[in-house]
């Protein structure tokens, strides 16, 4: 359980710091959310996929384990499109 803790604030922290660089590069808000659910999700999919069972059965096989570090990156990547957002807010020119 504390594995799973550790990996969760791992993958917001991660995707907090990814987002953030990237949406001060780009000049973007919500880029880090769509990279995310576009590319990084289905390639995760992807590489778990196994050919021999069934589609249904791939997708039941994902645990909480496999979720929840999943929702705390996507939450990162969230939070660093909002932090961007209220710094812009805020009068900072530079995000």
């Amino acid at each position: 359980m504390l594995q799973l803790i550790v990996a969760t604030v791992l993958f917001l922290v991660m995707m907090f710091g990814i987002g953030f660089i990237l949406n001060m590069l780009l000049k973007t808000t919500w880029f880090p959310i769509y990279v995310f659910i576009i590319i990084l999700l289905p390639l995760g999919i992807w590489s778990t996929w196994d050919e021999s069972v069934s589609f249904v059965d791939n997708f039941t096989e994902f645990t909480y384990v496999d979720v929840i570090p999943v929702i705390g990156a996507l939450a990162g990547a969230y939070v660093s499109g909002w932090a961007i957002r209220a710094l812009r807010r805020g009068g900072y020119k530079m995000f």
